[in-house]
């Protein structure tokens, strides 16, 4: 039996070897993004902003730089949502400082933001090129972006959506190994990561109490602190993912505005 395609069509794509210590196949990829959900309530161009970047990442399975594309085609719904919000114009920066100012946005969120738009900027001067993440790294940084928009359109429909699988990816991942017993303004860091890992837990085992989410709350700020000066990029992702856990669960005790 002849096992050639037809004349005319192409072949089917072939998997990226640069991925092969990642994932295992193209199903893992689904599950690399299922956090990534879009908020309801945004536009439709944001919608399609956000969706695209997902599935660039999805796709980078096939092409490893569409997961660098990834992060810079997301920025263009964060600029639209922070526009829209502020009423105002400028760059992304100027945007995201306005915002944080205006208590809109998180600094731990604005850190993480700033790690998107400072890959974006080098990319498009040329000191880095369309490989610069790999597909894991993309997903912490479109995540940021998904989570800023959430935010910024309401808290409260992120947290019912992805913490547990948010929760789920955070311990599928090791703690950074180099930053054992290392304290940063004062927090033990492991101890920062037991004590969030276990209140997030105990939240999705049936809730939280009242000195539950008090001391989620100091862990937060805590994270809030921390998570700017850290400048090694495994480490400060996964302590931003973090910070988002525990900003997903705290938004669940806090009151609508009235």
């Amino acid at each position: 039996m002849n096992s050639l395609p037809p004349p005319g069509l192409p072949p089917l794509p072939a998997p990226d070897p640069r991925l092969r210590d990642i994932v295992l196949d193209y199903p893992d990829m689904h599950a690399l993004v299922a956090g990534l959900v879009l908020p309801g309530d945004a536009s439709m161009p944001v919608k399609s902003a956000l969706e695209t970047s997902r599935e660039l990442i999805r796709h980078s399975y096939f092409r490893y730089e569409f997961a660098t594309v990834a992060v810079t085609h997301s920025l263009f719904a964060l600029e639209q949502v922070l526009a829209g919000c502020l009423a105002v114009g400028g760059s992304l920066q100027e945007l995201t400082e306005r915002a944080v100012d205006a208590g809109l946005l998180s600094a731990g969120c604005a850190a993480a933001l700033d790690r998107a738009r400072l890959l974006r900027d080098r990319l498009g001067q040329g000191g880095v090129t369309s490989a610069a993440l790999h597909p894991a790294g993309a997903v912490d940084l479109v995540r940021a972006v998904f989570d800023a928009v959430h935010e910024l359109l309401g808290p409260s429909s992120a947290a019912e959506a992805t913490v547990a699988s948010l929760w789920e990816e955070h311990r599928r991942v090791p703690f950074p190994p180099s930053f054992r017993g290392v304290e940063v303004e004062g927090v033990e860091l492991i101890l920062l990561d037991a004590d969030v890992a276990g209140l997030v837990q105990r939240e999705l085992d049936g809730g939280l109490d009242g000195e539950g989410v008090a001391v989620l709350w100091a862990c937060l700020a805590a994270l809030d602190k921390v998570v700017p000066l850290i400048d090694e990029e495994y480490c400060a992702c996964y302590f931003a993912r973090l910070a988002m856990l525990a900003r997903l669960v705290t938004a669940r005790y806090t009151p609508p505005a009235t």
